[in-house]
């Protein structure tokens, strides 16, 4: 029995270490994160379209027609405002796109006067009401 406890104690060692310590290689390619100065852009840049396509809507363009206020001067101002501003008016205008009910034209109105305020504030201009 000495004969073949030395050889059982080999193979039962060696199967041990090479198939309850081993583990599989893992490969793949390492993902790619983009620097936070051009997620910061993107990010800007999704608002603003958002923004765009909220200043599209008939009853927004109306407004600012209303108010002497030309799409190129407001694309002008969009592109001097700050990044909370954007950000403040693009949550606005996916609450106007969504719309469909009466809180709808409610948030509708507010996101037109607050685009007017804050257009008008950056042309240095006011609101006078008599």
């Amino acid at each position: 029995m000495t004969k073949m406890r030395r050889p059982l104690l080999v193979l039962s060692f060696t199967v041990y270490l090479s198939f309850f310590l081993t583990s599989p290689g893992l490969a793949g390619m390492v993902g790619s994160f983009a620097s936070p100065d051009i997620q910061a852009a993107q990010v800007r840049a999704e608002e603003i379209g958002k923004i765009q396509v909220a200043l599209e809507n008939e009853l927004v363009r109306a407004k600012l027609a209303a108010y002497g206020l030309s799409p190129d001067e407001i694309n002008q101002k969009l592109g001097q405002m700050t990044d909370e501003q954007i950000r403040l008016l693009a949550q606005a205008s996916d609450d106007v796109l969504a719309g469909g009910d009466g809180a709808g034209a409610v948030i509708a109105v507010l996101l037109i006067i607050l685009l007017l305020v804050v257009i008008l504030k950056l042309m240095d201009k006011s609101i006078v009401v008599k």
